[in-house]
């Protein structure tokens, strides 16, 4: 399961709560290095570490304790072989020699780790609960990435043969404490790799009594025949490794095949401006690789539409119904009588116009309780992240926070579905209340199980555990249900909704209606308005829950949030004020449909972002579009919501502000 909502800038960094407390090192003390798991733009499936022949600690790998949101995401965090210490430098250190598999060939299946790098699969490592940057060095240009790992090996543009990382600089950046001036605190970790080609034999003494008292022991797995500087043991005064010695004359990087050794050393440097609190900005931010321009542009170009909308409602609503009520409520002149001058407008539907929907208003109550659910969670989410309290460096808060405030927020569905039901008349409240208990979240569930099963097949760390399945099971059951029920005894023992006018027991005839009041011109009109508002928040989005990028501009979401549901609002009012006119009383469903419109160009925008992904097998398709599907239905219902209850309060005023013979 994937979030829909995962940059920091000055409004949003504001109230940023890191989530843990600081660990103070001392010089000389043990940093564990923890491997995640591995995640391609290509397959959109993570794996686990050690599903590749990489080096293991002594005794295997230990996993890390996980909530249920790093589950949810994939995140599987593991302990790794490689030896780190605060402030000790460390010069080609040797980690384990292992094979790989057999070499490329025509013909021939590739061993993993080849099909791992064809498939662009980057590593994902931790120190002190800060994420690996990846630094990438060339003739001319040093690149540093803050976000999506580093790559686990490259494909080389002329033999187009897949060469692997086996040797990488950990580079970690520390700041001294003020108040304890011989502990240090980790704040930046950046990793720069390298393929080298190690010419060597395999040392079966990895025994060195010539190390110093109170240094870290060296590690000898193989005697190297070519060594770069670095890794020269007859050189007394080393250079850390440089992008210079790996790409000499005469060196060549290491292929993902065969016997490999890998190696690594770690650099040690002060950062004495960069403080741990502020280390996660550089992340959240990515490097300013986004300016807050963008966003500042995206939310003007989101008002000019609101503003548009507005003026428009102003001059078109504000006007004729001014106009209506004057007409509708002066007293008729003699003249007038004695002409039986017949009304015309949207008076004349007044004893229909609050009759139950025609089609299922069973499943009407439901789609609008499932909404009232999705928009409070939606909106406390963001609102709580605006705030800083789902900090990325608490991995797993934001699905967590996400899917308790669902649970919890059962007794709202159940409350609307059941007020909203008896207002219709409805007798079968126990298959309503049992319908908005199990529809969405049935549907939900059932697309995750078979994504699950989609992910087991493929070897993804996105397969979730038994044991999550049955807390997810709990809360549904256990929590979210009974919730639904207790709201829905409360909904069901308060007053119907009372309208300003009666309703007739003969349905009014409809007249034909002209084509652009039409449901598929409706649906057209009424989606691209709001769409328009929110597109470009929303590629952002997409970015950082398929793209494994951060989104930390909740401050900037909340407002494109709140424009997305005023215009969506806006829009359904004006067409439900047209088809009023017309004399076509079934609103209901048709405000509901306009209003969620916008989760229909969701979808329609999500085969278009899927061409960035590079993405070309069935599970990969399966796991993005039910997704996208599932994140599209959310939305629909939220905003349909919106629709119905704003056209909801907007009859009910002009109809309780005219006068019925």
């Amino acid at each position: 399961m994937r979030a829909l909502l995962l940059l920091s800038l000055p409004g949003a960094t504001g109230f940023y709560l890191p989530g843990v407390n600081p660990y103070s090192f001392t010089e000389g003390e043990t940093v564990k290095l923890k491997v995640n798991k591995m995640t391609s733009q290509k397959t959109l499936l993570p794996v686990d570490y050690y599903r590749l022949p990489f080096c293991q600690p002594e005794g295997g790998p230990k996993m890390d304790h996980e909530n249920l949101g790093e589950f949810l995401a994939g995140d599987r965090i593991e302990s790794s072989p490689y030896r780190l210490n605060m402030k000790v430098d460390m010069f080609c250190e040797q980690l384990c020699i292992t094979n790989l598999g057999r070499g490329e060939q025509k013909g021939v299946s590739p061993n993993k780790m080849v099909r791992a790098i064809r498939k662009n699969y980057h590593n994902n490592w931790i120190v002190d609960n800060i994420p690996a940057a990846s630094k990438v060095e060339d003739d001319t240009t040093v690149t540093t990435r803050y976000w999506q790992g580093f790559p686990v090996g490259f494909i080389a543009s002329d033999t187009k043969k897949a060469y692997v990382h086996n040797h990488v600089n950990i580079e970690i950046q520390y700041h001294s404490v003020e108040t304890e001036p011989d502990k240090a605190r980790v704040v930046r970790f950046t990793v720069e790799p390298f393929s080298i080609k190690h010419d060597f034999e395999a040392s079966a003494d990895d025994d060195d009594d010539s190390v110093p008292e109170g240094q870290p022991k060296q590690y000898k797995v193989a005697d190297i025949q070519n060594p770069i500087e670095s890794c020269n043991p007859k050189i007394s005064r080393k250079d850390h490794t440089r992008y210079e010695m790996v790409y000499a004359r005469g060196r060549e990087p290491q292929p993902a095949s065969g016997r490999v050794l890998f190696t690594y050393d770690v650099i040690w440097t002060e950062n004495k401006e960069l403080h741990w609190a502020s280390r996660w900005d550089v992340y959240l931010s990515m490097d300013n690789a986004i300016p807050a321009k963008v966003h500042w542009l995206s939310i003007a170009n989101s008002l000019v539409i609101v503003v548009v909308l507005s003026a428009m409602i102003a001059a078109i609503l504000v006007r004729n119904l001014r106009r209506d009520f004057n007409r509708y409520n002066r007293l008729a002149t003699d003249e007038e009588k004695a002409e039986d001058m017949e009304e015309f407008g949207w008076k004349l539907v007044h004893a229909d116009v609050f009759r139950p929907p025609s089609f299922s208003p069973l499943l009407m109550s439901v789609c609008c309780g499932t909404g009232a659910q999705l928009l409070c969670m939606a909106v406390l989410t963001i609102l709580f992240s605006a705030m800083g309290f789902l900090s990325p460096s608490n991995r797993g808060a934001l699905i967590m926070a996400q899917l308790l405030l669902y649970v919890l927020l059962g007794s709202v569905a159940g409350y609307v579905t059941a007020r909203l039901y008896k207002t219709f008349k409805g007798k079968s409240w126990q298959k309503a209340t049992a319908a908005v208990a199990f529809g969405f979240p049935g549907i939900t569930f059932g697309l995750f199980v078979i994504m699950n099963v989609v992910a087991l097949s493929q070897g993804s760390s996105d397969a979730v555990p038994p044991l999550t399945m049955f807390v997810l099971l709990f809360l549904w059951f256990g929590i979210s249900t009974p919730l639904v029920f207790f709201g829905a005894y409360f909904g069901y023992k308060q007053d119907a909704i009372e309208f300003p006018v009666n309703t007739s027991s003969i349905p009014r005839q409809i007249p034909d209606q002209p084509w652009f009041m039409g449901l598929p011109f409706t649906l057209a009109v009424g989606g691209i308005l709001p769409f328009g508002a929110c597109f470009v928040e929303l590629y952002f989005i997409l970015a950082s829950v398929w793209m494994d990028q951060y989104y930390y501009v909740f401050a900037f979401l909340l407002l494109v949030f709140a424009i997305l549901v005023i215009t969506a609002a806006e829009i359904t009012v004006l067409f439900n004020y047209f088809q009023l006119c017309g004399e076509n009383y079934h609103w209901w469903w048709r405000s509901f449909s306009t209003g969620g419109s916008t989760g229909i160009y969701v979808f329609l925008y999500s085969f278009v972002y899927f061409k960035q992904l590079e993405a070309n097998s069935f599970a990969t398709y399966v796991l993005y579009f039910g997704y996208m599907g599932l994140a599209s239905l959310g939305l629909f219902l939220m905003t349909g919501f919106v629709g119905l209850s704003t056209c909801l309060a907007f009859n009910k005023t002009i109809f309780g502000s005219i006068k019925i013979d």
